[in-house]
């Protein structure tokens, strides 16, 4: 499933969710000017190992989240940050939000990490935003449960639905849960027990981090 755009305006301008996409995107243009060995010295440097959250490489636990594999990996990842991450970094605050995106990351990563290394994975680097993005996509679902997402289901793309975050997150969350259950975590490919922790990192947090006022009043517009 793929959003299109959400009917929750925002009340602030998202800087952070617009600065974090405009350094995911410059990276990857950067790794286009690279050759195939440049490309594979530098995920290897700054994608994240395994053994790194064993040896607390702090470098590569930032660095891994805005390296992308490819222009679906980008594209995918952006869309969902954009459509997502602007109305929960309206609800934390810009600082806040900046926290929560990189603590989401980190709980990604050391799921991941620590599944990999009980598998005898020491040597494939993990890269994407999308660990991080699924705290946020949890938080969405967490603050917006009865939104409503725009979303195109391939291969039905001249289809549209109107679908409640509830069910479109919901629904993601679960294929995250069963692709990382049937799919070995030695082949490489989709981190999908990155999906899982970052987003059961999400769920926690923001708990912990948003602190609601006495009356919320969200206002929704009408999705055409």
């Amino acid at each position: 499933m793929i959003p299109i755009k959400d009917n929750i305006p925002t009340k602030n301008f998202p800087l952070i969710t617009v600065l974090l996409i405009i350094l995911n995107i410059t990276v990857f243009l950067y790794e286009l000017t690279l050759s195939p060995h440049e490309l594979e010295l530098f995920i290897h440097k700054y994608g994240l190992l395994p053994l790194d959250i064993v040896h607390f490489n702090v470098i590569p636990l930032f660095t891994h989240m805005f390296i992308h594999g490819g222009w679906a990996h980008i594209i995918g990842n952006m869309i969902f940050l954009w459509i997502f991450g602007n109305n929960v970094e309206d609800a934390l605050g810009r600082f806040k939000f900046l926290i929560f995106y990189f603590l989401s990351g980190f709980g990604a990563a050391f799921v991941q990490s620590t599944v990999s290394i009980l598998a005898g994975n020491f040597f494939i680097p993990m890269v994407g935003a999308s660990g991080a993005i699924s705290g946020v996509l949890a938080a969405y679902m967490k603050l917006y449960p009865e939104a409503k997402v725009l979303t195109v289901i391939p291969p039905f793309f001249f289809v549209v639905f109107v679908l409640p975050a509830w069910f479109f997150i919901g629904y993601w969350f679960f294929i995250q849960v069963l692709f990382a259950l049937i799919v070995p975590p030695t082949i490489g490919g989709v981190a999908w027990y990155a999906h899982v922790g970052g987003f059961v990192a999400g769920w926690v947090l923001i708990n912990k981090m948003y602190k609601p006022a006495k009356m919320k009043v969200v206002h929704y517009s009408v999705l055409r």
